[in-house]
């Protein structure tokens, strides 16, 4: 039967894949894009990733694989594999099409303009977003499931970090989908169902790995580490200076980074 915490790890875990559902929603009933809110939502977003990422994550594995492996040996291995799960997921997105980047946010206002350049162009970038996101939120699923197994203080901060990174992403994929088909049921269930290979990745990554985390723990947490470093790098951050609002974007970085920095000393 399932521990408490590897329930509370899953319910985590599904709760932020949902929240492409969100961003369905809001592409639905906002009539303009707000390129401050994207901003700085994903400036936030981001800045809880890296302070948790460094502060808390990295370190507490490198103390794990450094009581397992000796100080010599241990601080390196906790290196190369929080590079590692950088390069694993820097992987996936070379091998994801790409046609559309689906961390790109997209307007309603532009998707307005692209359907006059026809339906069926729209409803394949709808598409080919709704894969290649699924595709992604494979090891972000399995990064905020590991997080989640830590407990409250790492799981929730990082949970939440995810869960307003998947807003604008379920707009990316909703919105072309609705423009193409005039159907909102069917833009909100791919946009939904994207959420779900979060929770997917979560269990595929545990099936896979579970055997090996009680000794694997640090080594585990280290790629966790690497993983969330190079979505905050390579896709949060890129996005929220793209909306063309730098300031909100630095400003949200730093609100992200001050406010997980007092709920971490909170928990502690």
């Amino acid at each position: 039967m399932p521990s408490d915490r590897f329930l509370f790890a899953l319910m985590l875990t599904t709760a932020a894949g949902m929240a492409t559902g969100i961003g369905s929603a809001i592409a639905f009933f906002a009539k303009r894009s707000s390129p401050k809110f994207l901003a700085s939502t994903l400036g936030f977003s981001a800045g809880v990733m890296i302070f948790m990422c460094l502060v808390e994550i990295l370190p507490e594995a490198r103390e794990s694989l450094l009581a397992q492996f000796g100080p010599t040996a241990g601080p390196w291995i906790a290196l190369a594999a929080f590079f590692g799960g950088i390069a694993f997921t820097g992987l996936i997105d070379t091998l994801v099409p790409s046609f559309e980047n689906p961390h790109e946010a997209r307007g309603i206002e532009e998707m307005t303009e692209e359907r006059r350049a026809g339906d069926r162009r729209l409803m394949r970038m709808g598409l080919f977003s709704a894969f290649a996101l699924s595709i992604h939120n494979l090891p972000e699923g399995l990064g905020t499931f590991m997080a989640g197994l830590q407990g409250p203080a790492v799981g929730l901060p990082i949970a939440f970090a995810i869960f307003l990174h998947n807003i604008p992403e379920g707009i990316s994929v909703s919105v072309p989908i609705y423009f193409a088909t005039g159907d909102r049921k069917k833009a909100f269930f791919y946009s939904f169902l994207t959420g779900f290979c979060e929770p997917v990745g979560a269990l595929l990554g545990y099936l896979l790995l579970g055997p090996f985390l009680e000794k694997g723990f640090g080594l585990v947490l280290a790629l966790v580490a690497g993983i969330m470093i190079y979505i905050a790098f390579d896709e949060l951050l890129p996005a929220a200076h793209e909306s063309g609002e730098h300031h909100c974007a630095v400003w949200g970085l730093i609100a992200g980074m001050a406010v997980i920095a007092v709920c971490m000393q909170a928990f502690t």
